[in-house]
Order: C-alpha cells, then structure tokens, then sequence
C-alpha cells in the first residue's frame, strides 16, 4: 500500500469498513444474545427483561453480565433471594453459564442478514476490505465463523473481544482490525453496527461510524415480527432508535447493512476535502 505520513489531511478514499455480527451482519434482530441473558438470570430465580438485557448489548459478554447485575431491580431480587448483592463470584458464574448458553444459541441464530453477502463483494469490489469486531469471546466465534463461512459470508479479518484488553467502547478491536488488514490511517475505516457500543467504540478509534436500526438489538424484532409490526410503531421505534444513534455520535444511521454502499460514497466525498471524523454528521 501507498505510505501515508500525517503532514497533511487524508484525501484519499475508505480502504476498510469493520461489522459487527449478531445484528449488523447475521442474526436479525440481534435474538440470540437476548434470550441467553434473560434465561441465565431466570435459572437463578431472577426475572430480567428482554429490554432490560437488550440496553448493554455490544459489549464484552462478561461485562454485559455486570451491568446487568448493577440493575437496581436486579439487585433488590438478589438481595431478597440470596441475602446479598451480586458479587464478583456470582458474575462469574453468570457468566460461565452465559458462555455455555451462548454457544449453542449462536447455532440457532448464525443466518446471515439478507443483502449482507452482496453487499460486502461489490465493497470488496471496490477495494474495501472487510474487518469485524464483537462482544463474543473466542469460543463462541469458532462456533460463529464457520456457520457464516457456509452460507457465504467471510470478513478478512476476524476481532472478538477475547482478543484485546477490553471490548467496546474501547477502541483496541477497530485497532487490531486496522493491523489485520494492513489498513491506516483509522479514517479510512468506516465501523458498522447496531448498538451504540459500537458507535462509541468506531468514534473512540477515530473511525467514521454507522447505527444499524431494523435489523438490530435496538429494534430487537426478528423479520417476520418486524414486518408484522404496524407502520405508526415502526416510525416511533425507528425515532427512538435513531435519537440515541444522534445523541451518541453517529455520523451515519441506515435501516440496514446493505444500504452503506451510498454512504461509502458519501465519505469518500468527505474525505476528499481532507473532512476527519471528529463529530456525528447525522
């Protein structure tokens, strides 16, 4: 690749974009995640909703766990059930259940989202190449990348958050993508996906940043349900959603992953005025 030495702005064109996966990529509607959490807590006798584990959705599974045992309601059905709070033994056992769960749950849920596949081979047409990051640890995605290979989807560069210090909103996944896939500066790297975990986290590595709204965790509905889903509450739920892309940082909210093709277009715009991104442009 050509070098690029920061003396003067970036003009030059997006060379690499980062996916999640449960959301962005495949699973729609971000279910599996969902229902291992609400069924983790259950086995202990607490109730949880699936709104309530939708809402830390995108980061590490571990500390998924603890934001979720930091939940007022949570903690009052601890205490009342077990005598105490949630203790850092309890989230690991949380936790080691969760993994367990999560696997096979992954099984059920590794479809790929419609329009992905296609869309990723007219980027990779373009000369993008195709990274990924996620809250899944290494376990799970070797359960998680083969199915996906199967049905046609493949990324250059696989991340999950067992690879780096911490997961989102840290940047070292977008980070460790970058070395992957020879790609720089972080610029030229636009991070889809579907919580505002990973808004965070493209921002945090000076990325340009993408919320995904129906076919992921905010939306929280599988294509049949969503479909199903009156028109007047589709609108409100896609408002709500994009509020909270806006208020995050977003530079660009779709409806879907096969939508970003106009968006790679319109970034390469920005770019070549010398435009980094610093602030949501939503």
């Amino acid at each position: 690749m050509s070098l690029f030495i920061r003396k003067t702005p970036y003009t030059g064109p997006v060379k690499a974009v980062v996916l999640d996966w449960a959301g962005t990529a495949v699973d729609f509607g971000c279910m599996g995640p969902a229902a291992v959490f609400v069924a983790v807590f259950r086995e202990r006798g607490i109730k949880v909703s699936a709104a309530e584990a939708r809402q830390f959705m995108g980061l590490a599974k571990k500390e998924h766990i603890r934001k979720m045992c930091g939940l007022p309601a949570v903690q009052t059905a601890w205490q009342k059930k077990f005598g105490s709070l949630p203790e850092a033994a309890d989230v690991d056992n949380l936790y080691d259940r969760t993994a367990d769960l999560m696997v096979k749950a992954i099984c059920r849920h590794a479809d790929v989202i419609p329009g992905v596949i296609d869309t990723m081979a007219r980027l990779r047409g373009m000369g993008i190449k195709i990274g990924s990051s996620t809250g899944y640890v290494k376990e799970m995605m070797d359960v998680l990348v083969p199915l996906a290979k199967e049905s046609g989807y493949e990324p250059d560069a696989v991340v999950c958050s067992s690879d780096v210090p911490a997961g989102r909103p840290y940047p070292w996944m977008c980070y460790l993508n970058a070395i992957k896939l020879d790609v720089y500066p972080m610029e030229a790297m636009v991070k889809i996906g579907d919580t505002v975990a990973d808004i965070e986290e493209g921002l945090n590595a000076g990325m340009w940043t993408v919320g995904i709204v129906e076919t992921g965790n905010e939306m929280g509905l599988g294509s049949a349900d969503l479909e199903a889903l009156p028109k007047v509450e589709r609108a409100r739920r896609t408002r709500q959603i994009e509020d909270r892309f806006k208020a995050a940082g977003a530079h660009y909210i779709l409806n879907r992953t096969a939508d970003v093709l106009p968006v790679i277009e319109d970034i390469n715009h920005r770019l070549s005025g010398g435009e980094l991104p610093l602030a949501g442009g939503c």
